[in-house]
């Protein structure tokens, strides 16, 4: 009978959350307070968490824009230096055969930043740079996920990562400042992303056991802060209304 009632559960749970070994050592011997095969499964869960919600996280500064007609706020400089960083954890996952659980997000994220990117193209109306874009980082996406690339490339790829995303966040803060306010900028889309990079960190190092991926998100973290600072600090300030060129 508990072998019976084991077989559903037991092919949920593996290999998605837990490996077989400690599949028996928590819910057949009955351990539960066996720390290693705690970690795997706080780690699988809060990576497929963060995976499920990437797919929602930038929606919000999508609609946001599209509502607004505007991109007024948004450095298309930061954009452009997120989705390099964004490229550069998903082209160095696959390539290394890490779990999707891992570095999934990166893939929705990318998508979103994306249309972010293009968005803000439309809106200043250069829409044809716009499409030549879209058409430019599907070739070279291609490419780097192509035998054509070798391995040391895509590395150097991922440890740019670091200045990308420092670069970027620091850009999107110069132009809060600069402004007076945060725009466009989606709390919502904001939040989720460094309360995603943050719990990336434990993730990472328990899944990948790779350094270079570790210290991106502990970076990213805290220029994801930065941001998340300035919205609260802006929280009330709102972007003045631009008057129309006679």
């Amino acid at each position: 009978m508990a072998a019976e009632a084991d077989g559903p559960l037991k092919r949920v749970l593996v290999p998605l959350l837990l490996p077989e070994k400690c599949y028996d050592q928590i819910f057949v011997q009955w351990d539960l307070l066996h720390v290693p095969c705690l970690k795997i499964l706080l780690s699988k869960g809060l990576g497929l968490g963060i995976v499920a919600g990437s797919v929602l996280v930038k929606l919000p500064q999508v609609f946001k824009i599209l509502r607004a007609k505007s991109a007024e706020g948004l450095s298309l400089q930061s954009v452009m230096l997120e989705l390099v960083a964004l490229t550069g954890t998903m082209v160095y996952s696959i390539t290394n055969n890490f779990p999707f659980s891992s570095w999934g997000e990166a893939l929705f994220l990318t998508l979103q930043t994306v249309t972010i990117c293009f968005l803000v193209l439309h809106y200043r109306r250069q829409t044809a740079k716009g499409v030549t874009f879209l058409v430019c980082y599907a070739l070279v996406l291609l490419v780097l996920l192509s035998p054509l690339t070798p391995l040391s490339v895509v590395t150097l790829l991922q440890a740019s990562n670091v200045p990308a995303v420092v670069g970027g966040r620091l850009l999107q803060a110069a132009t809060n400042y600069r402004n007076g306010h945060t725009g466009q900028l989606s709390a919502v889309t904001v939040f989720l992303l460094f309360g995603g990079s943050l719990a990336r960190i434990f993730t990472s190092v328990q899944e990948t056991g790779d350094p270079l991926m570790a210290g991106t998100f502990v970076v990213s973290s805290l220029c994801n802060g930065l941001i998340a600072s300035q919205l609260i600090y802006y929280w009330n300030v709102k972007a003045p209304i631009q008057k129309k060129k006679q």
